[in-house]
């Protein structure tokens, strides 16, 4: 959004699948495409917890679905990279609680009519400072991420294991990103790369990751100035489940943007699309980044509102910061002219009901190429731009 100062440093971080909390959103949205994939109406409310050996999954599913619950943990957990006991957490040996329930009737009988499935408030965000239409730190932290990944399950850099986070700072100048100005990135290792004192990471494998990892993300928006901070701590040996806890929807700002943008406080892994928790979201960044698109406004902030049971939202926002090329009154009155904004509409417009969540659950919801997200297209920006004349 906006600052009223001109001249500051902001901060977003990123984290990999491999992150105690991300492997319990990666179960969780498994589970829900694993309905999605036999039933595509089928109702999930599906909570993960983590910890040293054990994976609890409860919450509230109606559906006709056969899940095996246990098969598709051990699954997900083999898929993000925990295949030996030498990260002290792996698939092969980890105990599995299962607790799931159905659906309360008393949400259903609201739900089934085509009205929320909670009431609350969702916030959409685009602006253009990277081709993604997102901010320029979140954006970075999350290819951080993803190269991470990349060298890791391509045998380039083979002692590094599934948990990592990243963190990246960006100077603004005159309110727009002008350089980077500090890269943390904290990636867990085997044994095989620490120094002869067996305390730190060998400074060689550090070259590497900067080499490797940071400078192809980063490129020429470092300079001199810029402070790089690789496995702080010394070493990352123990991580994962085996050194903190983690739980289902605890990375909202992660998923998001960064900090960067208001978030309205609702998770969205584990969940269907008739909680509006997710699909509202998912519009209104979509509504926000067709408004950027086409260069209706520099960036823009979108908020919905539901009531449990209801249909049409119980509220519109549009503010667009002062950037706009129209009134932000007057885009509100747009945007309920060309995008479907209740829940069914939601959920048919962007074809929410297909298992594509896995995929959602680390590298953030928004910003992605992929194809079945379909909420990042801006195939609305013309029919706006034909609105405002």
């Amino acid at each position: 959004m906006s600052f009223i100062r001109k001249d500051f440093f902001f901060t977003s971080e990123s984290v990999g699948a491999g992150h105690p909390d991300k492997v319990c959103d990666k179960i969780s949205d498994g589970i829900l495409d694993e309905v999605l994939r036999q039933d595509p109406r089928g109702r999930v409310a599906c909570e993960t917890f983590v910890t040293l050996g054990l994976v609890i999954v409860g919450g509230e599913i109606t559906t006709k679905a056969y899940v095996d619950v246990q098969g598709l943990v051990k699954k997900t957990i083999k898929a993000i990279g925990y295949t030996d006991p030498k990260y002290g957490f792996d698939y092969k040996t980890c105990g599995i609680l299962n607790g799931i329930h159905a659906q309360s009737p008393d949400i259903s009988m609201g739900v089934d009519t085509g009205g929320a499935g909670d009431q609350g408030i969702m916030i959409g965000y685009a602006n253009n400072e990277t081709k993604e239409l997102m901010p320029m730190p979140i954006t970075l932290a999350h290819k951080l991420i993803e190269r991470v990944d990349l060298m890791r399950t391509s045998g380039q850099l083979p002692y590094l294991g599934p948990d990592c986070k990243s963190q990246v700072t960006v100077e603004y100048v005159k309110g727009k990103p002008a350089r980077v100005d500090a890269v943390v990135v904290a990636c867990q290792h085997t044994e095989e790369v620490l120094d002869k004192s067996g305390k730190y990471m060998a400074e060689s494998a550090k070259k590497q990751m900067l080499k490797e990892i940071i400078n192809p993300i980063i490129g020429k928006l470092a300079d001199s100035k810029t402070k790089y901070f690789i496995n702080a701590t010394g070493k990352f040996v123990i991580g994962g489940p085996a050194s903190d806890t983690g739980m289902t929807g605890r990375k909202i700002i992660v998923d998001t943007y960064g900090g960067w943008a208001q978030h309205g406080g609702g998770a969205f892994s584990g969940k269907d699309p008739t909680k509006v928790d997710r699909s509202a979201t998912y519009m209104a960044r979509h509504i926000a980044k067709n408004i950027v698109a086409a260069n209706l406004a520099d960036e823009c902030t979108v908020e919905l509102s539901y009531c449990i049971g209801v249909a049409d939202p119980v509220s519109i926002m549009v503010d667009t910061h002062n950037t706009g090329e129209i009134s932000d009154e007057r885009l509100e009155k747009i945007v309920r002219d060309v995008f479907p904004l209740t829940p069914r509409g939601i959920i048919d417009y962007l074809k929410l009901l297909r298992p594509i969540y896995g995929k959602t659950a680390a590298g953030g919801h928004f910003g992605r190429k992929d194809a079945d997200f379909l909420w990042e297209k801006t195939n609305k920006a013309d029919e706006l731009k034909r609105a405002t004349r």
